[in-house]
């Protein structure tokens, strides 16, 4: 099939189920906050490599994290003690380091300039947020996301020190089922993510439950509360 290409003046995106097999829906176009944002409430995602273009994405299956399945175990609980916690306090720092980390089978990162400048504007109106692990006051590991009501649409973790992102995400986890969350979008299936409780779904049934969630602001404190302890 030809996959659509996107036109940088219509925002506009093609039905995600119409993606083909590999899960693209569409190319082209930009990262205009615009369309990130519209992209997002379809359930499509850009994922692609330095000096290609824009690439978006819709899987089947798409890998979603119920948040009363996460499983924090014995040794997790362990080890968030060793962190402090923030949310929003240096997304820039995170998305920078989320790019330069090294990843078994990944010659490369996607998070380019442009990613990371697209993604600090959505930062910037409150689209997109940081949950941060510090050890000694040293930003030791971290995730970032984009949030679509009352989903977080994870889009990446690093980690210098053992459990730092994971316990990151528990503390992400925690928090959302306290705002009123309805679950996390964790997009491409991976082992580790389904180590921690993720599960596999069908692209229909993720954008099923994508359009019946309640798209107003959920009532949260992101900007509020800074620190965590």
């Amino acid at each position: 099939m030809n996959i659509p290409k996107l036109s940088k003046y219509n925002l506009l995106f093609p039905d995600p189920k119409s993606a083909n097999e590999n899960g693209i829906v569409a190319w082209g176009g930009d990262l205009n906050p615009s369309r990130l944002i519209r992209a997002y409430q379809n359930g499509i995602f850009p994922w692609y490599a330095q000096d290609d273009p824009v690439i978006w994405w819709s899987t089947n299956p798409r890998l979603i994290m119920e948040l009363d399945d996460f499983k924090l175990s014995r040794s997790l609980q362990k080890s968030m003690k060793k962190f402090h916690y923030k949310f929003d306090a240096n997304f820039s720092e995170v998305i920078k380091q989320c790019s330069s980390i090294k990843r078994e089978k990944q010659n490369g990162t996607w998070i380019q300039d442009e990613v990371i400048e697209a993604y600090t504007v959505l930062h910037d109106m409150g689209i997109a947020h940081s949950v941060e692990s510090y050890q000694e006051g040293k930003l030791v590991g971290g995730l970032y996301g984009v949030i679509v009501g009352k989903v977080f649409c994870g889009e990446s973790m690093f980690s210098h020190v053992s459990d730092s992102s994971k316990s990151a995400y528990a503390v992400l986890v925690k928090h959302l089922k306290i705002w009123g969350y309805d679950f996390i979008d964790c997009q491409i299936p991976t082992e580790h993510l389904k180590s921690m409780g993720a599960k596999e779904v069908s692209r229909e049934y993720f954008l099923d439950r994508l359009n019946n969630v309640n798209m107003d602001t959920v009532e949260h404190r992101w900007n509020v509360d800074k620190s965590i302890i």
